[in-house]
């Protein structure tokens, strides 16, 4: 069992291109998973945390409605986005720049296997983190991801959550609003679900731009304490 994940912080990237490297990561992993299996190899299972910030993206999970992108071909090239449909749950959001994503790829054999606990944890781990800021964010029943204003008129996401898991190989991740543009949610139907905002962590801080850099160091503290995990790089 090997609770060590190899931290990776890709700075600015195309999605396409994390994208190729997440599934990368993750096949190596399935991999050695099928050589234990069949030769009883013995061999160790690396996990993997990406940080990484995309150039504007919108990517819609392998259940979600083409129809939630409002935007045509011509418009995407307008606002100089992109459009992947990919392999993860849930519908459509947007990636940009003033985003965090966060892609864990862990065999959770080394974890713990039960999908719905780790998806409840990515989300504790956003919670606890935005707890440090001040702001109390929440769950909201049935709605993957983390919110504020929670059963009012006022509900608002502020970090999304769609992943893909095979063999209890975990990828995609987590995307949180820290200094988002949040126009390009004009543009969507954010995870297919209506009359409900998108925020970002500078809007509701009423300030201009959120250090990312103790942002991301704090992600990591929760994230390492709920899983029992260490961080190398």
């Amino acid at each position: 069992m090997n609770k060590t994940i190899t931290i990776q912080d890709l700075g600015s990237k195309d999605f396409k291109e994390t994208w190729d490297y997440q599934e990368q990561l993750f096949k190596g992993i399935l991999e050695t998973k099928i050589k234990n299996r069949r030769e009883n190899a013995g061999l160790q299972t690396k996990n993997y945390f990406l940080f990484v910030e995309h150039p504007h993206v919108y990517t819609l999970g392998k259940s979600g409605d083409l129809s939630n992108l409002l935007l045509n071909e011509k418009q995407l090239k307008d606002k100089r986005a992109t459009f992947y449909k990919i392999n993860r749950g849930g519908d459509i959001t947007y990636h940009g720049p003033g985003q965090i994503v966060g892609y864990p790829i862990l065999d959770l054999d080394n974890f713990f296997t039960d999908i719905h606990k780790y998806l409840r944890f990515l989300e504790e781990v956003i919670i606890l983190t935005l707890q440090e800021y001040g702001l109390k964010t929440e769950r909201s029943p049935g709605e993957t991801g983390v919110w504020l204003g929670v059963g009012t008129p006022f509900a608002r996401k502020i970090c999304a959550m769609g992943v893909r898991a095979s063999r209890w190989v975990t990828m995609h991740g987590f995307a949180l609003n820290v200094n988002a543009n949040l126009g390009y949610f004009d543009h969507i139907i954010p995870c297919g679900i209506r009359g409900k905002a998108v925020t970002s962590l500078n809007v509701e801080l009423g300030q201009g731009v959120v250090n990312e850099t103790e942002m991301k160091a704090k992600l990591l503290k929760h994230f390492a304490i709920l899983f029992e995990a260490e961080f190398i790089n």
